[in-house]
């Protein structure tokens, strides 16, 4: 069972140390638990002047905002570790000490950096990708709403117009239309 000095020294040793300190994997549920617990202690309502009732409360409130800071403070430093992983590696020391929902975070943005480097890297070779794709319809096509919600069309056979890639494709596939060559 989890204390509150258990959630304050989490916090703190986060807070003094530049890297991520090890949390028991059952960190976060002991702490739901406590909570749980601190929070039907603190809403009895048998006696509201109740020392231990005050107590509770206050602890809870120290308790909620320890475990915050603790919680924000990781996110930064694995916002941190996700810049440097981008440009080196990550030690493993590092992504050992993640939770598991944590390690699934700094996947998800090591995910987002690649992508942006490979844009980055086309956009500075010259190989900017289109967002839009010129095609001409090969039947008619009533109007319709795009992936934003704006109305696109009639269009007549035989029109050409450039519209979304996604939008495109779309056509494309169903036989309604075929791309312009470039």
């Amino acid at each position: 069972m989890i204390t509150y000095n258990d959630i304050y020294e989490a916090s703190r040793k986060e807070r003094y140390s530049e890297q991520l300190q090890k949390l028991s994997k059952s960190f976060i549920i002991d702490v739901s638990n406590y909570l749980k617990e601190k929070k039907e202690i603190a809403s009895k309502e048998d006696d509201v002047f109740s020392d231990v009732i005050i107590k509770t409360k206050k602890q809870l409130e120290s308790a909620i905002t320890s475990f915050k800071e603790l919680i924000r403070r990781r996110k930064k430093k694995i916002l941190d570790l996700v810049l440097i992983a981008a440009e080196t590696g990550i030690s493993k020391q590092d992504f050992d000490n993640m939770l598991q929902f944590e390690k699934d975070l700094f996947e998800e943005l090591m995910k987002c950096m690649d992508l942006s480097e490979k844009k980055l890297n086309q956009i500075l070779n010259g190989k900017e990708e289109h967002e839009n794709e010129m095609i001409i319809f090969k039947t008619e096509v009533a109007s319709f709403v795009d992936l934003t919600g704006e109305k696109l069309g009639p269009f007549q056979e035989g029109q050409i117009v450039n519209i979304p890639k996604e939008i495109a494709k779309i056509l494309i596939d169903d036989g309604k239309a075929e791309v312009i060559a470039e």
